[in-house]
């Protein structure tokens, strides 16, 4: 097995098969993964979900998170194991912030016109799935939007108490063509945080979108980890 082990975490409208593209290429090369199958319901306790899936796989190991899952990362990413994190499409808040903070930043995207609250969670309707992964076949928009996570209507409002993206390298993926998380709103927060960034020609699922392009930057994070390790 490689040095270096992946743990993904998922955001909203999404669930851990999402990651279904980049998995098999990771793990074929001797990274053990794990993708974290996150509750949606707190902050807090999909940091757990994540540090829990930290414990299934071998120290050390890289955080890949996206869209909310950046969220997660940026907080579960203060544990010792967490060695990088990558970004995809992702929010990624410092100490106090919340996601809302994030969001606001920048215009509502096409997405938010397309949601249901119902039962005190938050759902993405069938006619919003052009906007969350328009560049993929329609049978595949279908299976996404049906196995989406559906988060808690608070959860965009909770604080992170700590951002590992200001102590370990971080990388991002800029979605050039997203219609969830603004493209700069991205580029504000792969600047803030110094990251090696790449921008690719993706909706908000560029793992999806653009697997190959994903694997290639996960490949650069651990690669960089395992160097630093034995350098």
């Amino acid at each position: 097995m490689s040095e270096v082990s992946i743990v993904f975490a998922h955001g909203l409208w999404a669930d851990g098969s999402c990651y279904s593209k980049v998995i098999p290429a990771l793990q074929a090369e001797g990274h053990e993964c794990v993708a974290a199958q996150n509750p949606l319901d707190t902050v807090k306790g999909d940091v757990a979900t994540v540090r829990r899936a930290l414990g299934r796989v071998s120290s050390p190991a890289i955080l890949v998170g996206h869209s909310y899952g950046g969220t997660v990362i940026t907080a579960a990413g203060m544990d010792d194991r967490v060695v990088g994190l990558v970004y995809i499409c992702a929010l990624a808040p410092d100490a106090g912030e919340t996601s809302q903070n994030l969001i606001d930043r920048y215009p509502t995207t096409p997405v938010f016109s397309h949601i249901e609250v119902a039962e005190g969670r938050i759902w993405l309707k069938p006619d919003g799935i052009g906007d969350f992964a328009g560049d993929l076949p329609e049978a595949e928009q279908k299976v996404v939007w049906a196995a989406q996570g559906v988060p808690d209507v608070d959860l965009f409002n909770q604080k992170v108490e700590a951002a590992a993206w200001r102590t370990k390298p971080s990388w991002y993926i800029v979605g050039k063509n997203d219609r969830t998380v603004q493209p700069e709103l991205e580029r504000f927060l792969a600047k803030r945080m110094g990251a090696t960034t790449t921008e690719a020609n993706s909706s908000h699922v560029a793992m999806l979108a653009q697997p190959k392009l994903v694997i290639d930057v996960i490949r650069a994070a651990a690669t960089a980890a395992h160097g630093s390790m034995v350098g």
